[in-house]
Formats: structure tokens, sequence, C-alpha cells
């Protein structure tokens, strides 16, 4: 082993749809992929401490997964490999130009049966290949020491704080507003020999540079194509961070895609090329579900009328709502909702479920540690945005109208962050 310790182990499985199916992200498309920009992947790095303690993040060219796909591939994984639920880390890119995958926006497509059929083959597929992946990476554990540090890119902008159109006059005139988040978590994985074997890098921002027909992993996934051609032989993995509010501007060009995944590979290259702090003591992991309550239910009278709305989505989610409870599964009042922290020595690495707005990463490092507290968004289980009691006061979209796509029966309560910041932090600050 290495002086401190640790091992790890780095494996790649290309995830490109072999259909043309269809794509998630945007509810305006009207047909299926057309064809491949940038091939999707799923990559797997597999962490071990001198107690042999492990943890297996699992990193997806995706929009999300759901929660029944996530517990699926742990159930397998923790009946193959013996790893528990705290050690498994799945974090997703949310690029808009992946497939469907299983039933994460169940509310925002309008399915033939032969699409149907396809989006829930590859969610079979998916499953398969991801519980393979990890097997691959533990075969590959050899030596390693472990680094970690923060870059900075600044292209993302708060879309709640500023109108699109006006975003390159505003950043010329430094008038751009609204909480953003521009840091580059890194962590370098290095052999013996101090070659690079993998690195692991986030950013809080939505991967919505495009929004056409061909699969692409958008700025991330140009990011990793970047990082691994000037790294031969190293697997580089992105985590999206807290970038609900997020978007990469200007953007709807294909030449803007290329540019922020170069730009955010190279601050990624500046921090592994910096002094980067060691991860000195051993790994910890820790996860809860916490039960996130939702606002007043509807009923099934509301579901009867909204089944006749003017807004297809509304219908949409009614009628799945009305069959559920039709079926005997009342609506639930709360929904279980996933923390996770993995402590890497001194470093505490969280991950919450959905679409979360920048204001948590923001608080959770202030309260923490910003230099040693990382925050990962869309892990586990994607299954509706996660507004802070700020944006969900102020309504919008974050705020509650993107329940809709996601099929849940209303808006969140107001104690919302409060239970999960106060989750975050037990977990963080846990002995």
């Amino acid at each position: 082993m290495a002086a401190d310790g640790w091992q790890a182990g780095a494996a790649s499985a290309k995830i490109t749809p072999e259909h043309l199916m269809w794509m998630s992200g945007y509810g305006a498309r009207t047909r299926p992929a057309e064809g491949t920009r940038l091939d999707l992947w799923a990559k797997a790095l597999v962490l071990e401490d001198e107690q042999g303690h492990r943890a297996a993040l699992i990193t997806l060219d995706l929009v999300g997964v759901a929660r029944d796909l996530s517990r699926a591939v742990c159930d397998a994984l923790r009946q193959k490999y013996g790893l528990d639920r705290s050690q498994v880390m799945l974090a997703t890119s949310h690029t808009h130009c992946g497939p469907v995958v299983g039933h994460n926006l169940g509310s925002m497509y309008f399915l033939d049966e032969e699409q149907v059929g396809r989006v829930g083959q590859y969610a079979v597929r998916l499953r398969e290949t991801l519980v393979k992946l990890v097997g691959e990476a533990i075969e590959r554990l050899a030596p390693c020491s472990l680094s970690y540090g923060n870059g900075q890119a600044t292209f993302a902008v708060n879309r709640r704080n500023n109108k699109e159109p006006e975003v390159p006059a505003l950043r010329e005139q430094g008038r751009l507003v609204g909480p953003v988040d521009y840091d580059v978590p890194v962590l370098a994985i290095r052999d013996a020999e101090r070659r690079l074997v993998a690195t692991v890098f986030g950013y809080a921002c939505h991967a919505t540079v495009l929004g056409d027909y061909l699969w692409s992993g958008d700025y991330p996934g140009f990011a990793q194509k970047a990082l691994e051609e000037a790294h031969p032989g190293m697997t580089a993995l992105f985590f999206a961070g807290c970038g609900a509010d997020q978007n990469p501007l200007p953007r709807k060009e294909a030449k803007f895609v290329e540019q922020y995944g170069q730009r955010l590979a190279a601050a990624v290259d500046r921090t592994l090329g910096a002094v980067m702090r060691p991860v000195a003591g051993g790994l910890k992991s820790g996860y809860q579900e916490i039960e996130l309550p939702f606002d007043r239910l509807p009923t099934r009278d509301d579901l009867a009328v909204q089944v006749n709305s003017s807004n297809k989505y509304e219908a949409q989610r009614a009628r799945l709502l009305l069959a559920r409870i039709d079926a005997g599964q009342p609506l639930s009042p709360t929904y279980p909702y996933p923390v996770q922290c993995w402590r890497l020595g001194d470093l505490r690495w969280l991950s919450l479920g959905g679409e979360v707005v920048v204001d948590y990463s923001l608080r959770l490092k202030a309260e923490l540690g910003r230099d040693a507290t990382w925050v990962t968004g869309y892990a586990n289980d994607v299954m509706a945005y996660i507004p802070s009691r700020r944006v969900l006061s102020e309504g919008g979209y974050e705020g509650g109208g993107a329940m809709l796509y996601y099929g849940l029966p209303t808006i969140w309560a107001p104690e919302l962050e409060e239970l999960i910041v106060q989750q975050a932090r037990a977990l963080a600050q846990a002995e």
C-alpha cells in the first residue's frame, strides 16, 4: 500500500443508448434522438482506506435517476460486494441531452408503447452496467494517494435574477446579481508513481447549453473528455453541485458547449497543478433518509378537476396520481429524501437528492468550512427541485412550478431547508 494507506480503482462504460429513444430534460421535444454529438458515460471510482472501509462513487452523464433505480443498483451492490447504502453515491451530471431514465420526470413525457418499452429496457441495462462497473473498479484497486483542492469557473449565472438575453451585457458591465457558487472542487487520485489515476470534479450549474436531438453530456461531458485527453490513462468523473437555479450563459449554440467544457477542464487542471491538500486519515460514510414534508396534499376531488386542465402536464400528473389512489396507494404526506456524507480525512463531502438550489451549498460551506466542505446535488434520487425556504417563498419554477414534471402531488412544506441542513450537519459532524 501507499504510505497513507489508500487504495483506489476506476472504470468506465459507454451508456449512449443503442436505439434512438426519447430524450430527457425538455418537455418541448417532439421526437426521439437523431444521433450522437458526444457519447454518454458511466464511471465508477472505488476508494478503500487502510482499515478496508470502501466507498463507491458512480457518475452518470444523465439527467437524473429515480429512487427505484437507485435502490435496485444499491441492493445489488450490497448483495454482490458487501457495500452498504452509505458507501454508494450515484451522482448525475443532469445533462439535458441524455435519454429518459426509468420513472425520472415521469409526468413530462407522452410516450407511445415503443418508446415506453425502450425506456424500460434502457433502465434494466443501465442497472446491470453499473453493478458490473463497480466490480471492475474493485478489481483494479491499487495503492494510491488522495489530495483535494478548489478551483474557480465563472460561466454559471443565477437564472432567477438575470434575464438571459441581457446576460452578456450585464457580465461585461459587472452587473450580474443573485447568489452563485463558482467553486470547482477537485479530488486527485495518484498511484505510487504519482501518476493520475482518476480526477473527480464538480460544478454548480445546469447542464443546459444544448437542447437539440443529439446525445451529449453537455459541457460536463466535454470537460471530462478534455481532461482525459490531456491526461492519458486517467478517468475523469464529474458531479453536479447545487446548481438548480444556475444556467451556463450565454448558451443554445454548439460553440458554447465546448468552450464551457474547456474552461471547466482548465480550472481543474490549474488546481491539479497547484498545491493540493493531502487526504490524511480514513474514510467514514453516513446516509439517512428524512421524511421531507409536502404542503397541503390535493384531495381526490382536486385531482378530478385537474384531469381536465388545459395544462397537459397538470392533467397528466393528475391522471397518474388518481391511478395510484385507485390502486390502493394513498398519497403520502412526505417523501423519503436522501442525505449522504463521506468523510475523507478532514474533507466533508455531502450529497443531496433532487435539483438543489445554490443556497444550500453556500449555507453548508459557510457553516462547516468552505475549504473542506463539498456539496453534491442531483445525487442518489432526483425526485424534484429542492428550493431553499427563500426560493420556496418567492415561488416560480424552482420554487414549486417544476413539481408538475416530476409527478409529485404539491409543493414542499416551508420547513424543508431546516430539515435538510440539520441532517446534513449531523452527518458531517458525526464522530
